[in-house]
């Protein structure tokens, strides 16, 4: 048996930031379907502060979360923010009602989204912007021309993107410097991987959202395998082996309790032998596109 791969603890996010990698994503602290407010406010608030105290300091956002209510809870629980807190938020998406999701990128919605997720988060600049879908009715270019407009009135400070392929990202590079790029990505569903290599020769965070991606059975099956190896859980071996794939990922895993962060926490601990990385590498090999 190997020994464990030594995994940088942080990432220099646009070159200003030095972000924790083990970060919070705060889509849960909302209602069912991602809609209202939480069931229980006092323990979405805790998991905030609780967050904190782990040493977390990114936090993961949107104005579609409730929509409004993540925004509004992290700013009831955090503000006045710690100096090396970094919140990221996103602007592109509609809500229709729970779990609907319309997108709409156009420069009048992101104006009005932005300018509302400045004023829940009591912020006057946003750290870090993420378009969350490029819209298939608006020129990709309208939407990067507002967003590097907004950048250069101080309204952002850096930007970042969401569900991109490679040649869009150097397409926003023509209009703005790329921060970071949040894609669907796990141990089972590498769909995004050639953007994760652009991600990592440019210098661009890579955020992965749904960790797990549901867990085909295989998949479910082998990082079960190496959990019982570390004692660890299922979700606690994905996001490990997140964080053993490249320096580039920032994880975003995210939930309403305190004792699940906790457990999710927990996951910088874990050290993968080069045996068990390559066992749950192969789990994917047939999900790699070019």
């Amino acid at each position: 048996m190997s020994e464990p791969t030594k995994v940088p603890s942080t990432f220099l996010l646009g070159g200003e930031f030095t972000i924790n990698r083990m970060g919070y994503g705060a889509m849960r602290i909302t209602g069912e379907g991602i809609w209202g407010p939480p069931k229980d406010k006092e323990e979405s608030l805790r998991v905030l502060k609780r967050a904190l105290e782990l040493g977390i300091n990114f936090i993961d956002t949107a104005d579609s979360y409730g929509p409004n209510v993540s925004e509004e809870l992290i700013a009831e629980a955090l503000y006045p923010y710690p100096k090396d807190l970094v919140i990221g938020t996103k602007g592109g998406l509609l809500r229709t009602g729970p779990n609907q999701w319309p997108i709409n990128s156009s420069p009048e919605h992101l104006k009005e989204a932005l300018q509302g997720s400045l004023e829940r988060l009591k912020l006057e600049t946003i750290d870090l912007y993420q378009l969350h879908r490029v819209d298939p009715e608006v020129p990709f270019a309208k939407s990067l021309e507002f967003l590097q407009d907004a950048q250069e009135q101080g309204l952002i400070k850096h930007v970042g993107l969401s569900e991109v392929t490679v040649e869009q990202i150097k397409q926003a590079q023509e209009y703005v410097k790329v921060a970071s790029v949040q894609n669907m990505y796990s141990v089972d569903n590498r769909k995004w991987e050639p953007e994760l290599t652009f991600c990592e020769e440019n210098d661009i965070a890579f955020i992965p959202w749904y960790p797990l991606a549901g867990g085909n059975q295989q998949a479910l099956e082998k990082l079960k395998s190496v959990g019982d190896k570390h004692q660890a859980s299922v979700q606690q071996i994905a996001l490990a082996w997140l964080l053993h794939r490249s320096p580039n990922i920032l994880l975003i895993p995210g939930t309403s309790k305190v004792k699940h962060l906790e457990e999710n926490y927990q996951a910088v601990n874990i050290k993968l032998s080069d045996e068990d990385f390559s066992d749950l590498d192969k789990l994917s090999s047939a999900n790699i596109s070019g």
